[in-house]
């Protein structure tokens, strides 16, 4: 295989930017393991006291994350993030108002690989969610398994993430003055095995919990459809049926985390790596649909709902698709 090295005259500000997204790839698949190394073994060396006092850090602060987290706005403001926005590029895109004074539950799709422009757009201030939307807080749901790696939960948190229980996600939407984001990957893990270029299947057919909480919370609907966040990573060949799909699956079920088996770039050459390919990423967030509070929302009353978000949904697509390369003939595959 002929390896296409990147030419050695690239200009600060791009190797800035691959920079930034490197260190964001390492925290997304290699910091929750390694800080959790890094707190065993202290326990066996003269610093053993840093992991004893963590420990006792822990379990004062073990609710935290189910009651909203503690967001550090220095580090969403980090310039690091805004280079990582212009190496993709990453942009978000408002459609309509989103008054504060109510709670809303943003779905976003796709899930991508490492849901990067989810990222980008709701856990820093780098694309101007803050002044495109103002007076509302941004919530990103991530796996509960994540906030259980020592020292790598209270990171996640500096971010706005929060556990994607439900009890985690519902604090944030009981707040009665209002001005609460929720955001959901709503295909979740199982969606990343989708993610494949070109391809445009939502996982969203059966999935109607964050359509009940809506009600239940009169969270008003919001849905987000990010074009490109499955074009910045290549992946191994997996249709449903064959063995490595099975495969993935059942450690998906098993381990509650999705393993694909992604590609793309490296620092150095364009060949392979980890690292994502410099593919534009649009976030387009779409306009809310109104829901009343329902304590206990019936059968018919969740499908009515759920229908009517999988139509906004679709229509947010087709309405946008052609300005971000998309055929026109292409629509969303609902799963």
């Amino acid at each position: 295989m002929k390896i296409d090295f990147a030419p050695v005259q690239v200009p600060l500000h791009r190797r800035l930017q691959t920079a930034a997204v490197l260190q964001w790839v390492f925290s997304f698949i290699g910091l929750a393991p390694t800080c959790i190394f890094l707190f065993l073994y202290l326990l066996f060396t003269r610093f053993w006291l840093v992991s004893v006092l963590y420990a006792v850090w822990w379990f004062y602060d073990f609710d935290t994350p189910a009651r909203g987290g503690h967001r550090v706005p220095f580090l969403c403001g980090l310039t690091a993030w805004d280079y990582m926005r212009d190496y993709f590029p990453i942009k978000l895109v408002k459609t309509a108002d989103l008054d504060p004074r109510h709670n809303y539950i943003l779905g976003f799709h796709p899930h991508g690989v490492l849901v990067a422009g989810a990222f980008i757009n709701f856990c820093t201030y780098a694309t101007g969610f803050r002044k495109l939307f103002p007076g509302l807080t941004s919530y990103l749901l991530m796996l509960p398994l994540w906030f259980r790696a020592p020292f790598f939960r209270d990171y996640i948190m500096c971010a706005g993430l929060i556990p994607s229980d439900k009890a985690s996600a519902r604090y944030p939407l009981s707040r009665k003055r209002g001005g609460s984001a929720v955001v959901i990957a709503v295909g979740g893990a199982p969606e990343a095995l989708d993610a494949h270029p070109g391809t445009y299947n939502v996982l969203l057919a059966n999935k109607k919990g964050f359509i009940k909480m809506a009600m239940e919370h009169g969270a008003h609907l919001v849905p987000v459809f990010s074009f490109g966040e499955n074009e910045v990573f290549d992946q191994v060949e997996n249709p449903r049926g064959t063995w490595l799909r099975w495969t993935q699956e059942r450690l998906q079920a098993v381990m509650g985390i999705s393993l694909p088996l992604f590609h793309a770039r490296g620092v150095f050459q364009y060949s392979f790596g980890l690292v994502p390919y410099r593919k534009p990423i649009s976030t387009i967030v779409g306009r809310p649909i109104q829901v009343e509070k329902v304590a206990k929302p019936t059968a018919e009353q969740l499908d009515n709902l759920h229908q009517r978000y999988m139509d906004e949904l679709s229509n947010l697509f087709d309405e946008h698709k052609v300005n971000y390369g998309v055929d026109k003939d292409t629509h969303l595959n609902f799963v």
